[in-house]
């Protein structure tokens, strides 16, 4: 395999009914990559909109677009993009989501310095969807083993997200792509640490890329229930991964998967049925993290988050 700028690059774009809204801004960021030898695989998932029009507007031969005959799902939009992908590395790159323009030359560079890699994962922000940046966070966990990698994560010292991956596409292809027990979530965190503890990873503590929080991302829809399962499933995959410490990250990971899906139900409009949800995670996760302390920390943290976002934009 060849190395570092040599390297073909496939961006993966798979989109639905994204035209009027983010699917211009997540394409012009992978055509402005500073990095020149990519190619951008977009699968079109029967979207009803005007998505092969703006494709075709940006007329860039780089581009190659592909539509679906029905909708095939967005996992299985996913995994399409990844089969087309001719490059030596893969990035997928949701429609709503944004690389910096030089995300992928950074990460080649990690490649050039270490060899052949599994992955690579730069840090990342969170912006809403005007662009706004809510909040950031750096990859501080460069030199972990997976297992300290894993616990990292739980701890919040480093960022997990899509739009911020590279990973080796022949070694991603080899492990199945993405998926997940109710293909809910975590497609992406499987199919990462999947990668990374069999043939390596490089961190790259600067953030390059940008997640889009708005009131429509596809994770948001799946019932709760779904989420927890495929947070179990996550946790056996961890576990397996990090057999040396698998009894610790069962312990942090209960607490931390219990927490995180509180926080997917705190929405909910209704009291009763919102207390409802959090007695169900409470008991799915062996009654590891308090609901009660959980308000009490998500009401803390939405203050703060108010605050820090009033100062940023002041």
């Amino acid at each position: 395999m060849s190395q570092g700028t040599n390297c073909l690059v496939s961006i993966g774009i798979p989109t639905y009914n994204r035209a009027n809204s983010y699917l211009r801004y997540a394409l012009q960021s992978a055509i402005n990559q500073t990095y020149r030898n990519i190619e951008i695989i977009v699968s079109d998932n029967c979207s009803s909109d005007h998505t092969q029009s703006l494709v075709k507007e940006l007329n860039d031969p780089r581009i190659r677009y592909y539509r679906q005959k029905e909708n095939i799902g967005p996992l299985n939009n996913r995994n399409f993009c990844l089969e087309q992908a001719e490059g030596e590395y893969f990035v997928m790159l949701l429609d709503d989501d944004l690389i910096d323009d030089d995300f992928i030359s950074t990460c080649m560079n990690a490649v050039t310095c270490r060899g052949e890699l599994g992955v690579i994962l730069t840090g990342m922000r969170e912006i809403d969807s005007e662009g706004n940046v809510l909040s950031v966070a750096y990859n501080r966990v460069e030199g972990y083993s997976t297992a300290d990698f894993i616990l990292g994560w739980f701890d919040r010292k480093v960022p997990l997200y899509l739009c911020s991956m590279v990973f080796n596409t022949e070694r991603l292809k080899q492990l199945g792509g993405f998926h997940s027990r109710t293909n809910t979530g975590y497609d992406d965190v499987i199919a990462y640490l999947q990668v990374a503890a069999k043939y390596g990873r490089a961190d790259i503590a600067d953030i390059k890329a940008s997640f889009r929080r708005h009131g429509s991302n596809i994770g948001d829809v799946f019932p709760y229930k779904d989420w927890c399962e495929d947070s179990l499933h996550l946790l056996d995959v961890m576990c397996t991964v990090a057999q040396e410490h698998a009894s610790l990250i069962r312990e942090k990971g209960m607490s931390y998967f219990c927490f995180r899906n509180y926080g997917r139900v705190a929405g909910i409009k209704s009291p009763m049925e919102r207390l409802q949800a959090y007695v169900t995670i409470y008991r799915t996760f062996d009654y590891s993290y308090s609901p009660i302390k959980f308000m009490c920390v998500h009401n803390v943290r939405r203050i703060m988050g108010f605050v820090e976002r009033t100062i940023a934009n002041v």
